[in-house]
């Protein structure tokens, strides 16, 4: 959808075409808002799930179609004015208006910041190498199957959900995998000690060489392809063979359009129970924001999850239609890797007690571990 005007004007726009941004479009519609919505994504793609990423898509099992949440075609007739290639490059609050990388602006009575966050980087000699990819997009994911090939050597950096999910995948498709993880577990920041070795145990188990406690200094070049890895080089003085390699070391969020606008920051952009910022006529939602966790005791969290997502998203559709409903969402999250489905509710740290209970029917690699808060 592409209005030949280059100044264009809706009710609500929204920054960002993701889980986030499409739940709060659609979820106004549903809601009876009658105004004009624009949604905004720096991608081609309208909103897509992203978990199946790293995991079906990657392995070649879901196509682009069955990704999608919301069709061109359905956006269209829910009257829900999709922008793609679409990147915003400053927000004139008092004019009420965006910039776009265009040349052109974008002007709203509301508008929803929902701009997810990009894969960390890092910042390590020879990081501009080929063959070093990132699981965020379906681009990146394309980009990174090309290289997905039995008896390729993968070096993964990062032991957290998108690098075991890609492991299990890659070990399945016959590469030589190896994790490399800078913390002393796996899964540190988002599981206990007892499903941390579980997960290891179940990778090894599959033929995956993990190394903890590993920093990664530099990635070495190809000797006859100088712009292309040849091996990562380990704090540990380990020089690891890798034909290509996975970053998964973390999100960035996408703050900086909030920030340059001079809205409230903490770990993200700042938002009430009902996506409000400090801005009476600006909202956000999702992996950029940071707001007060009910189940937390109100402590404010910055949360990746696609749970979190949508929930904060019905909450800001509520209030831009008039019928505000807080945001009240215990955490949850899921993994899936091999024939192993992982799923946590609430936070893993605070806990005061540790239950594994394992049916007598199945093996020691498979417990079902719950937790007591304190």
């Amino acid at each position: 959808m592409s209005p030949a005007s280059d100044r264009r004007h809706a009710d609500v726009v929204i920054i960002g075409a993701g889980h986030a941004g499409g739940e709060v479009a659609s979820r106004l519609r549903q809601g009876g808002f009658a105004g004009s919505i624009a949604l905004l994504g720096t991608e081609a793609h309208p909103p897509y799930h992203r978990p199946p990423l790293s995991k079906a898509f990657l392995a070649g099992e879901a196509s682009v179609d069955q990704l999608l949440i919301r069709s061109a075609a359905s956006l269209e007739a829910a009257k829900i004015g999709w922008y793609p290639s679409t990147q915003v490059e400053m927000i004139d609050r008092e004019a009420r208006r965006l910039h776009l990388a265009s040349g052109s602006w974008f002007g709203y009575e509301k508008l929803v910041i929902a701009t997810g966050g990009r894969p960390r980087r890092l910042t390590i000699r020879g990081s501009e190498l080929a063959g070093l990819h990132s699981i965020r997009t379906i681009a990146d994911v394309e980009a990174l199957r090309h290289d997905v090939l039995p008896g390729k050597r993968l070096v993964i950096v990062g032991g957290g959900y998108i690098g075991l999910e890609a492991a299990a995948i890659a070990i399945k498709a016959g590469l030589d995998v190896e994790i490399v993880e800078y913390a002393p577990r796996l899964l540190a920041r988002v599981a206990g000690l007892e499903l941390s070795a579980f997960y290891k145990t179940a990778h090894e188990t599959a033929g995956v060489k993990i190394r903890l406690n590993t920093g990664v200094e530099r990635f070495e070049p190809h000797a006859s392809q100088p712009g292309r890895v040849s091996a990562v080089t380990c704090s540990d003085g380990a020089v690891l063979p890798a034909d290509l390699v996975l970053v998964a070391v973390g999100l960035v969020p996408n703050v900086e359009l909030a920030q340059a606008a001079g809205l409230a920051m903490g770990n993200g952009v700042q938002i009430d129970e009902l996506g409000r910022t400090s801005d009476p006529d600006i909202f956000a939602a999702g992996d950029c924001t940071e707001f007060p966790l009910p189940c937390a005791g109100g402590a404010r969290h910055r949360l990746e999850s696609v749970p979190n997502a949508m929930e904060q998203a019905r909450a800001v559709a509520s209030a831009l239609t008039g019928a505000p409903k807080p945001y009240n969402l215990i955490p949850w999250f899921w993994s899936d890797q091999y024939a192993l489905k992982l799923q946590s509710v609430g936070l893993s740290q605070g806990h005061d007690e540790v239950a594994i209970r394992r049916p007598a029917s199945q093996a020691a690699l498979s417990p079902s571990t719950s937790r007591k808060a304190v």
